[in-house]
C-alpha cells in the first residue's frame, strides 16, 4: 500500500529517523565539548532540554494516538535548544523553549512536516526575549578561568558590538575590554601573527552559549552531513559567504572605518553562525526544495544576520535571520518552483492581433 506524507518529499533511500541520527551524530562533537569546557551544569542543560522535548513529543502523541518518539526529530530539538542556551542559565528556561518548540510551533501546526518554522530556533528565540537578561550570562570556559569569576560579562561578539572604536583592530578592542585568551591562542598568536580570539573561537576556548563555541566541531559536523547527503551544500555555504562578503564591504562603517575594512573572520567564527548555517538553517521542512530557492534563501540569512549583528540593537542575528527567512520560504518556492515535464511556454501575442 502506498503512504502519501506531508512534503518535502526527496527521491532518495534515507528515512526520516535515519536523517535525524546522523544530525545527533553530528551535533554530538560539539555538544561533549561544550560539556567539557563548562562542566556538568551544561550537562545537566542538555539533558534537561532533550528530556523536555522527548516528554512533550510523547504526551502529545499520546493524545494524538501517533508515535512519533522515534522518528528522533523532537530528539534533535532537544539538543539544538540546549546547545542554544548559557551553561549557567536557569533549568526552567530550556524546558519552556522546549515545551514550546514542540507544542506551539511543531504540533499546533500538524507535526513533524507542518511547521512553519524550525522549532529549535523559534523555542530559542522565545526564551531569548522572555529571558533576555540571563539569555545574555555567560559562563567562562574553565581553560580562560584566571580567578574564581563564574560568569563573563560578555562574549567577544558582544564587546565588539559594545565597544567599536574606529581605528581599532577586533584584537586591541577585545582585550580592552578584558576578555582573556587561551594559552592555545597566545602561542600561535607569537608565532604566526594570529589574532588569538579567532584561535580561541575556531578551537572552542571562549565564552558562548554549551554548543556554539567550538566553530571547528561545527565544521566537521556539517561537512559530515554534507557528505551523508543529509543536507544540501548550497544553504551553509551561501549563508556564510553573503555575510562574510557584506561584513567585509560595510562591517567597518559602524565604527568610522570606511567600505572593505570590516573584520570577517572572527564574526564568523564568534556566536551562533556555523551552528545556525549548518544545522538550522538546513531544515528540511521550513526551507525551500529547489536549488535556486536555497540560494536566496541562504542569501537572505546572510543578509538579516548582518543588518541586526552590525546596526541592530543585539550583537546576535542568526536565530531572528533564519526564522525570518522561514516566514517567506513557501513564497520563494512559488517562484522557484521547477517547472512541468514536457511544458512548453506559449508563444508571445503579436501587437494588434486577434484575441
Amino acid at each position: 500500500m502506498l503512504t502519501v506524507r506531508t512534503s518535502p518529499h526527496d527521491h532518495d533511500s534515507i528515512s526520516t529517523d535515519k536523517a535525524m541520527l546522523y544530525v545527533v551524530m553530528a551535533l554530538l562533537p560539539s555538544a561533549l565539548w561544550g560539556c567539557v569546557m563548562f562542566g556538568l551544569r551544561a550537562v545537566l542543560v542538555l539533558l534537561v532540554s532533550i528530556a523536555s522535548s522527548l516528554l512533550t513529543e510523547w504526551l502529545l502523541g499520546k493524545i494524538n494516538k501517533e508515535n512519533t518518539l522515534f522518528d528522533y526529530s523532537a530528539l534533535v530539538t532537544g539538543l539544538l535548544i540546549g546547545m542554544n542556551m548559557p551553561p549557567a542559565i536557569p533549568l526552567l528556561i530550556p524546558v519552556l523553549a522546549s515545551v514550546f518548540a514542540i507544542f506551539i510551533v511543531k504540533w499546533t501546526f500538524g507535526g513533524l512536516g507542518c511547521n512553519w518554522a524550525n522549532p529549535a530556533i523559534a523555542g530559542r528565540v522565545f526564551v531569548f526575549f522572555s529571558f533576555s537578561s540571563l539569555m545574555s550570562k555567560f559562563s567562562t570556559p574553565w581553560v580562560l578561568k584566571s580567578s574564581a569569576e563564574l560568569i563573563s560579562s560578555a562574549t567577544p561578539l558582544s564587546a565588539l558590538k559594545m565597544e567599536i572604536t574606529s581605528g581599532l583592530s577586533s584584537e586591541a578592542i577585545l582585550s580592552s575590554s578584558g576578555i582573556p585568551t587561551s594559552g592555545v591562542a597566545q602561542t600561535l598568536s607569537s608565532s604566526l601573527g594570529i589574532n588569538p580570539y579567532v584561535v580561541d573561537e575556531f578551537f572552542g576556548f571562549a565564552s558562548g552559549c554549551i554548543g556554539e563555541v567550538s566553530a571547528l566541531l561545527l565544521l566537521v559536523g556539517g561537512l559530515f552531513l554534507i557528505i551523508k547527503k543529509v543536507i544540501s551544500w548550497r544553504i551553509p555555504f551561501c549563508y556564510i559567504l553573503s555575510y562574510a562578503l557584506l561584513q567585509w564591504v560595510f562591517g567597518g562603517v559602524r565604527g568610522g572605518n570606511g567600505l572593505c575594512s570590516g573584520e570577517v573572520l572572527l564574526p564568523i567564527l564568534s556566536g551562533g553562525l556555523m551552528l545556525g548555517a549548518f544545522f538550522m538553517a538546513t531544515d528540511w521542512v521550513t526551507t525551500p526544495t529547489t536549488p535556486k530557492g536555497e540560494i536566496i534563501f541562504a542569501i537572505g540569512c546572510g543578509l538579516f544576520t548582518f543588518i541586526i549583528r552590525c546596526f541592530g540593537s543585539l550583537a546576535e542575528g542568526v536565530s531572528l535571520a533564519i526564522l525570518l527567512m522561514n516566514m517567506v520560504s513557501p513564497t520563494i518556492d512559488r517562484f522557484c518552483k521547477a517547472k512541468k515535464f514536457g511544458y512548453v511556454k506559449p508563444p508571445k501575442k503579436e501587437k494588434g492581433a486577434k484575441a
